[in-house]
């Protein structure tokens, strides 16, 4: 166990997202309705 915990942790790459993911993720947000009424949340996605 002490081997495993001693050592430091790698360096992390960053993602890269395409273009086309990041405008899905954009439309997809975009659309999205949340109504919260008397302690319900209700989710919408407005097509």
């Amino acid at each position: 166990m002490e081997k495993i915990y001693s050592e430091e942790p790698t360096v992390c790459r960053i993602a890269k997202a395409r273009p086309e993911t990041v405008k899905f993720l954009l439309g997809y947000s975009k659309s999205l309705n949340v109504i919260n009424y008397n302690n319900m949340q209700f989710d919408n996605v407005l097509n």
